[in-house]
């Protein structure tokens, strides 16, 4: 006796749903796509309405600057090293500024990581509050940070740091939790069942399979941190933005010297993003070549 196939199995039934799903699907995503086109359009108009010059007529003179710069860092190269050697200081507390946030900020990470995982935390009921702390510090630019504590503290590199350690916190906290959630708990489990207590468990059982991925992060927001600390500079913040800023503010004749902080800079950050990749490879990969 043949077997009636029910109404909602039958292949053209199936067939026709899946055409009618497939063309909704494709005039949402044509909504979507007019949405943004849209708005970037009336979000580029305002802009360059609110602008000081128009972004027609400067676009044709946009590389009016580079140029003047790398003509006037030709003909004064000479002098370059010096300019280099009397920043140098600068720059040194640049990297300072990056390590000791970066530091700051991976410790304090790591605590609000351990007290925002679901398994892990010590207070359970604490963690919707150590994700919204997290996502305080991630969501503040450094830049805002930064100009609080200078209108408090004043202008120098504790506020630079500060305002680096206090984003560094809030964005290696998320990269941690999500780390902390994909561990193995059998070691867990076994230390609980021992009698171990938290600390105990979170050191014997935890620290060892996440820490490569923890020291890999941190390596990856160190170079992040060395460029913030430089543009924070700009704002008043010390280090080699600083000079960077009053190089440029004095405009030509002063170009060389700020020719000679550019690739001092990019020679700084080039160095750390190789050595870190180094050490990320080698201690996730268990290699040393990129």
């Amino acid at each position: 006796m043949a077997t009636v196939q029910p109404a909602s199995l039958r292949p053209t039934d199936i067939r026709t749903e899946y055409l009618l799903l497939a063309r909704r699907r494709r005039m949402y995503g044509g909504f979507l796509l007019i949405a943004f086109v849209a708005l970037f359009v009336s979000g580029l108009r305002i802009a360059d309405a609110r602008n000081a010059g128009s972004f027609s007529d400067g676009v044709s003179r946009i590389f009016d600057f580079p140029a003047e710069l790398i003509e006037e860092a030709w003909r004064n190269a000479a002098n370059m090293p010096a300019h280099a050697a009397r920043a140098f200081p600068a720059l040194v507390e640049t990297f300072n500024i990056a390590l000791a946030s970066t530091l700051l900020g991976c410790l304090f990470g790591t605590l609000l990581a351990l007290g925002g995982t679901r398994g892990l935390a010590y207070w359970p009921r604490l963690i919707p509050v150590m994700r919204r702390i997290s996502d305080v510090f991630r969501a503040v630019p450094e830049i805002v940070i930064a100009l609080v504590l200078i209108f408090v503290l004043g202008g120098g590199p504790v506020p630079a740091m500060i305002a680096i350690a206090a984003h560094t916190a809030g964005a290696q906290a998320k990269l941690f939790s999500e780390v902390n959630e994909n561990v193995d708990v059998k070691p867990v489990d076994g230390l609980a069942s021992v009698g171990a207590n938290w600390w105990q468990r979170t050191w014997l059982g935890v620290f060892p399979q996440v820490m490569p991925n923890y020291l890999s992060y941190s390596l990856l927001r160190l170079e992040i941190n060395i460029r913030a600390s430089a543009i924070l500079g700009f704002v008043g913040a010390g280090g080699i933005g600083s000079e960077l800023r009053n190089a440029m503010t004095f405009g030509q004749g002063k170009f060389d010297e700020a020719a000679a902080i550019f690739l001092m800079l990019f020679a700084t950050i080039v160095l750390v993003d190789q050595t870190s990749s180094w050490m990320r490879n080698s201690l996730t990969e268990g290699r040393g070549t990129r």
